[in-house]
């Protein structure tokens, strides 16, 4: 039986909205969220809070039950804090509540500080992996709800180590070696990996960003609590661009024994005044021990957006952000997006997947974001088609 919330979004979502349009007569872009020191030191605290609603609908199995549930819960409800002096260092945690896990933990210094020069910065710490151009943009500024399937996937996540970044206007490199496990103690094993692209269109308004990056993981075996040890694996596989269920459509199931897993990435991005095009290819090669096979998988996506307000979607160090609102009611986004993942190979037939989302995005203030997708996903994984559509919005609260 389809299961149906009765936590109250909408009225939630109106309830921010009247807090929003209240607070912004009153000067919305000087929270007392951090303090600023005589000599320049910020100590400040970050918060993040997304509530979600999934509806799915053409979601039907042969024995007439419903693969999806629907569903209205918290998505994220993220508190952090930072200490930063502008060209000289800054440091940063963040924990979310909700889904009890760490998020970026780190200090990183700026070599200008310690040499006299610009060579880039240095950070240590639990940080995102490079591969993947929406993997490493920040929650708070996705352009969708969720990330495209070939992301959800194949992407590394966060890992604990070093890493250097070096920004020039026309081209950035970002290289970083990780070590050991996670913050959540999981994930033993290194990876090496780094990112380069150039900009030769950086301005206000006006970017054109090309991108490769690749890394090479070595996972290793661990031990859990029982004294019982697990040889290393991966198991690709991603949700239908719905972050709420537990349930995927294409998923390899789990591959054991793994000695390494390389993964590459191509990655676009163009920005023309209220217009941008979006899209990345990404590949997946898992090398296995004991004559296990080896896997292969690849996806891609491409998006759209226009702005219909009339403002630019920000770029900056390798990025995009939140569109920054000039009007009194905000900016308003429309975006189109296709997506697609193939994770049959060989033997191993994890399924092929590819959606078109619809979205909308309704930014009220700088620090109110209203979204809204619906996603058209066509799905077979050994002989199963199944084409499920979602309805989704998000309200989300962040500074």
């Amino acid at each position: 039986m389809r299961k149906r919330s009765t936590v109250p979004l909408v009225a939630l979502a109106v309830a921010t909205a009247s807090f929003g349009g209240h607070a912004a007569a009153y000067g919305i872009d000087d929270w007392p969220t951090h303090v600023v020191f005589a000599d320049g030191t910020d100590l400040g605290l970050s918060a993040q809070y997304q509530v979600d609603t999934n509806r799915f609908s053409n979601d039907r199995l042969p024995d007439g039950s419903h693969r999806f549930d629907d569903e209205t819960a918290n998505r994220r409800k993220e508190l952090g804090f930072y200490l930063r002096r502008k060209g000289v260092y800054d440091v940063g945690s963040v924990y979310d509540f909700w889904n009890k896990q760490w998020l970026d933990t780190y200090v990183r210094v700026q070599s200008k500080a310690l040499f006299g020069a610009d060579y880039g910065a240095f950070r240590i710490g639990y940080t995102k992996t490079p591969v993947g151009f929406e993997g490493v943009t920040s929650s708070r500024a996705t352009s969708f709800l969720e990330t495209a399937l070939p992301i959800q996937a194949f992407y590394e996540n966060r890992r604990t180590g070093l890493d250097w970044a070096f920004e020039r206007p026309h081209y950035l490199i970002n290289l970083g070696y990780y070590f050991g496990q996670d913050l959540q103690g999981d994930n033993d094993g290194t990876t090496v990996g780094g990112r380069f692209a150039v900009t030769p269109v950086k301005a206000a308004g006006q970017v054109l960003h090309l991108g490769v990056s690749a890394s090479r993981e070595s996972p290793d075996a661990s031990t859990d609590g029982r004294g019982r040890r697990n040889l290393p694996s991966i198991r690709p596989r991603a949700r239908p661009e719905a972050g709420l269920t537990p349930v995927r459509l294409v998923d390899t199931g789990s591959l054991g024994d793994v000695d390494t897993i390389d993964r590459l990435g191509l990655e676009a991005l163009w920005i023309d005044g209220p217009w941008s095009v979006q899209g990345e290819a990404l590949t997946l090669e898992v090398e296995r021990n004991r004559g296990l096979p080896d896997f292969r998988g690849h996806g891609y996506y491409v998006f759209g957006s226009w702005i219909a307000t009339g403002e630019s979607r920000p770029y900056g160090g390798g990025n995009s952000g939140n569109v920054k609102p000039k009007g009194r009611w905000g900016a308003l986004e429309w975006l189109l997006r296709y997506s697609a993942v193939d994770l049959d190979d060989g033997t191993i037939r994890g399924g092929r997947q590819h959606d078109w989302t619809l979205g909308a995005n309704w930014y009220l203030t700088p620090y109110f974001k209203f979204q809204a997708n619906y996603v058209k996903a066509s799905s077979r994984r050994q002989g199963l088609d199944l084409d499920p559509a979602v309805f989704q919005l998000r309200a989300q609260v962040f500074f």
